[in-house]
């Protein structure tokens, strides 16, 4: 039950979005910025490391959906997320993003942990300077999503129909954009 009621009757991160909308529209522009912006990684890569971060952090909601949005955009769907999250993909995976993965897993136990000798791990492999800067912005700000998420304890559905349907709405319409009504339903 969270800790303060969320009347949307909206999961995670939407029920806080619609309990407080005037921080929703900054934090959904910085998710968009992120996540599908314009950027050397495609969007089902910096998907999977707000997945990532959000598995290491164990944010159920944050995991699930992100895990569902990168499935919906990567080559090898949900199994090679699944496995990336595992530690099991292996040569599925690039070597830049698996470098780049261990930085965001360094940032996810603190800021400091970043060394320099995974930032040129990263670099041999061909990561950029932008690359590195937003992965490590990627997984800073979802730690505090993942934090905001569970410090209120909001609900996270069981069913994964649900964070699907959503990965189809966040594929087609971005963050912080509902998906149009439907002829005949109430706005």
């Amino acid at each position: 039950m969270p800790h303060i009621p969320i009347d949307s009757g909206e999961p995670g991160i939407r029920g806080l979005f619609a309990f407080r909308p005037e921080t929703a529209g900054p934090l959904n522009a910085l998710a968009e910025v992120l996540l599908r912006g314009d950027n050397t990684l495609t969007r089902g890569e910096r998907e999977l490391i707000a997945a990532y971060v959000s598995g290491l952090n164990e944010c159920r909601y944050c995991t699930a959906s992100h895990a569902a949005f990168a499935a919906a955009q990567l080559p090898g769907g949900m199994d090679l997320v699944d496995r990336v999250r595992a530690g099991t993909a292996g040569a599925d995976l690039s070597r830049k993003l698996q470098a780049l993965l261990a930085i965001a897993a360094a940032v996810q136990r603190g800021g400091r942990e970043v060394s320099a000798d995974l930032v040129a791990a990263a670099r041999a492999e061909g990561a950029t300077d932008r690359e590195v800067h937003d992965t490590v912005l990627i997984a800073a700000a979802f730690c505090m999503f993942n934090r905001y998420v569970d410090g209120l304890a909001t609900h996270a559905p069981d069913d994964p129909a649900v964070y699907a349907t959503a990965a189809e709405r966040v594929v087609t319409y971005g963050y912080g954009h509902p998906a149009p009504q439907q002829a005949g339903q109430a706005g």
